[in-house]
């Protein structure tokens, strides 16, 4: 289980993370990352599971994967990041192994992603 200090809730929190962050995508995930130099909270995490991705026993089975597969990579996270798991359509046919494999390539991809934007500078006019 995800304490309530990593857990992201507020929809204002997730709309936030899809303006501003950066979007990364693999075979039966998509996330969204966004770090905020100036906030202090802990590293936090948010999913979506949408009905696309099947019935009710289908999507908490998923969440519950994602959960688990998240909850020790929290410690791992930087201070004040705040990162959203969207299930894809296909992810309740993905083995637990290959969606522990995929979090933490999205993660990964989602710093290197993070990294390179805040080195681009604006061209000259």
């Amino acid at each position: 289980m995800i304490p309530d200090a990593h857990r992201l809730r507020r929809g204002e929190d997730f709309r936030r993370v899809f303006r501003a962050g950066v979007r990364v995508r693999s075979d039966h995930l998509m996330a969204h990352s966004l770090s905020e130099a100036d906030d202090s909270h802990a590293p936090r995490v948010g999913f979506i599971v949408s009905k696309a991705v099947g019935n009710a026993v289908k999507r908490n089975k998923v969440k519950r994967r994602l959960r688990e597969i998240m909850h020790p990579r929290l410690a791992e996270m930087e201070t004040g990041s705040l990162f959203v798991i969207r299930a894809l359509p296909n992810a309740t046919e993905a083995a637990f192994a290959d969606l522990e494999t995929e979090v933490g390539v999205l993660i990964e991809k989602a710093r290197k992603k993070q990294q390179n934007r805040g080195r681009r500078t604006r061209p000259q006019t």
